[in-house]
C-alpha cells in the first residue's frame, strides 16, 4: 500500500514519457472515432474542426476546445461529460468513463501537442509515374468513371478522353469506390496505413467533401452504400464491420462477428440487410437496421476478398484464396440447417490466382471476375459458361466495374492502366492512364 502512496505523489513530469497524456496516442484516436463525423473542415458543426491540435485548440462557436491546466474551466471536459447540454458526441452513446479521463489528464498536464510533423503544402498529388489502381465505378448516368488515385480520387470522362474532378481528401490510398443509385453521392473508403482509416462523404456533382469518418488505427475496405442511400458500410482490420448513416456521417454501429479483417461488403436490393466478406472465410449476413449477425450465407472455405451481388436480387457472388467464384442466395430454406451449402447456386470456374474484384453488370447478364491473374473472365450468369475473356494487363488486376447498362467493363489494376472492354465479346474499346503525370503525359491519355 505504501508504495502506491507514494507513486501517486510523484509529479506527472515526472513519470516515464510512455505513461503521460499524449495527444497523438490517447486523444486523437477518440476525436477520430466519435467526433469529426460532425467536426471536420467541410461540415464545422458550431465552427469546430477537431481533425488537427491546432483546430482544435482554437475550438468554434462556443469558445477554445480547452484551457490547459484547467479542466474544469475546457468546454470539451463540460460537452463529453453532459454538463453543458446536449452531451457530446451528440445521438451517440456517452463517451466511457476511461476516455474521458483521459481529456481530464492530458488538460491537466498541460494539453501537449506532440503531434507528428506532417509536411503537407496542400498542392495536388504529384505523379511520377501511374498508381497503382485498386478502386473504380461508373456513375449511374454512364458519363464519368471515378477511379482511385494517391491521396485523391480520380473522376474522367466515361471514354477517359478528360479528367473532370479531382477529389481530395486525407487518406493516402482509397481502396473502394461506391456512387449513390441517383448519382449524387460518391463513397471513398481507405486510409494512412498503420495510422487511420477514413470514409469520405462527396457531393459527386460538386465534387464537395460533404462529411469525413476516421476510425480504427489501419485503413478500412470495402465501402458500400445502400440502394436506397441512407448507409454505409466498411471493412476494417480490427475484424469489424462499421456502418454510418449518410446524410450526416455520423456512425450507428459497429459488429465484430467477424475473427479476421473485413474486406468488402454489399447490401441487399431492399436496404434492409447486408453481407460482409473476410479472411475469416466467411460470409456474414447482417441485419442493416440493428446490425444484428443473422447467419453464415456459405460454408468456410477460404479467405474471402470480394463480393457482387445481382441487380434484382438477394443473389451474391464471392471470391478469395480459393481462386473459385461461389454465387449464393442470401437466404437460406427455413427448413435447411444453418451452415450446409443449401445457399449454394453455383460454383465458376477455378481462376488462374486468387480473386480481388468481382462485379454483377446491371443488365443481370454477365458476371466478371478479377485478381491476381492479368485477365478477366467474363461468365454468363445465367449458365455459368465463361464467355470471354479480357487481356491485355501485365499484371493484377484489383478493380472491375461493368458500365450501367451492361455493354462496357472497366479494369484496373497493378500497372496503372484503365482499360474499357466490350463486355460481351473482351474486345479492347479504349485505354488510358487516370493520374496526370508530371513528365507531361496528360490527364487521360486515351489510347
Amino acid at each position: 500500500m505504501k508504495l502506491n502512496l507514494l507513486w501517486m505523489l510523484v509529479p506527472l513530469a515526472a513519470l516515464p514519457l510512455a505513461a503521460q497524456p499524449s495527444f497523438d496516442r490517447d486523444i486523437r484516436p477518440i476525436l477520430q472515432k466519435q467526433c469529426q463525423g460532425c467536426h471536420h473542415p467541410a461540415g464545422a458543426a458550431s465552427d469546430l474542426d477537431v481533425t488537427s491540435y491546432a483546430a482544435f485548440a482554437k475550438g468554434g462557436k462556443r469558445g477554445p476546445g480547452f484551457v490547459a491546466r484547467k479542466p474544469d474551466e475546457s468546454l470539451t471536459i463540460s460537452y463529453i461529460t453532459g454538463d453543458v447540454k446536449p452531451r457530446m458526441p451528440m445521438g451517440q452513446a456517452a463517451l466511457a468513463p476511461e476516455d474521458i479521463d483521459r481529456f481530464r489528464a492530458w488538460i491537466d498536464s498541460g494539453a501537449v501537442d506532440d503531434s507528428p510533423v506532417v509536411i503537407s503544402d496542400n498542392s495536388p498529388s504529384v505523379y511520377l509515374q501511374p498508381p497503382v489502381i485498386t478502386a473504380l465505378r461508373w456513375s449511374p448516368d454512364g458519363q464519368r468513371i471515378a477511379v482511385s488515385g494517391n491521396r485523391e480520387v480520380l473522376v474522367h470522362l466515361a471514354d477517359g478522353s478528360k479528367l473532370v474532378q479531382r477529389l481530395a481528401g486525407k487518406a493516402e490510398r482509397i481502396l473502394s469506390i461506391a456512387y449513390s443509385a441517383d448519382g449524387n453521392t460518391l463513397i471513398a473508403g481507405g486510409g494512412t496505413p498503420a495510422q487511420f482509416g477514413e470514409v469520405q462523404i462527396w457531393d459527386a456533382r460538386a465534387g464537395k467533401l460533404l462529411r469525413s469518418a476516421t476510425l480504427t488505427n489501419d485503413t478500412v475496405f470495402g465501402a458500400s452504400i445502400a440502394p436506397d442511400g441512407g448507409r454505409v458500410a466498411v471493412g476494417c482490420t480490427d475484424n469489424t464491420v462499421h456502418v454510418f448513416d449518410t446524410a450526416s456521417g455520423k456512425e450507428l454501429y459497429k459488429i465484430g462477428n467477424h475473427e479476421n479483417w473485413v474486406l468488402a461488403s454489399v447490401f441487399g436490393v431492399d436496404s434492409k440487410r447486408f453481407v460482409s466478406v473476410s479472411k475469416d472465410r466467411a460470409a456474414k449476413l447482417i441485419d442493416a437496421g440493428s446490425g444484428a449477425f443473422l447467419e453464415n450465407v456459405n460454408i468456410l472455405r477460404s479467405e474471402l476478398n470480394a463480393i457482387a451481388r445481382h441487380p434484382k436480387k438477394d443473389v451474391v457472388v464471392i471470391g478469395g484464396e480459393d481462386r473459385y467464384p461461389y454465387v449464393y442466395n442470401m437466404d437460406r430454406p427455413k427448413n435447411m440447417k444453418i451452415a450446409d451449402d443449401t445457399t449454394l447456386i453455383r460454383k465458376l470456374d477455378r481462376q488462374d490466382g486468387p480473386i480481388f474484384a468481382l462485379d454483377w453488370s446491371p443488365d443481370a447478364a454477365r458476371i466478371a471476375v478479377a485478381g491476381i491473374a492479368p485477365s478477366v473472365n467474363v461468365y454468363d450468369a445465367e449458365t455459368g459458361k465463361l464467355s470471354a475473356q479480357c487481356k491485355g494487363h501485365a499484371a493484377g488486376i484489383y478493380a472491375a466495374a461493368f458500365s450501367p447498362d451492361g455493354k462496357k467493363l472497366a479494369t484496373g489494376g497493378f500497372d496503372g492502366k484503365i482499360r474499357i472492354y466490350d463486355s460481351a465479346n473482351c474486345q479492347l474499346l479504349t485505354s488510358f492512364i487516370p493520374a496526370p503525370l508530371s513528365a507531361g503525359t496528360p490527364a487521360g491519355g486515351a489510347q
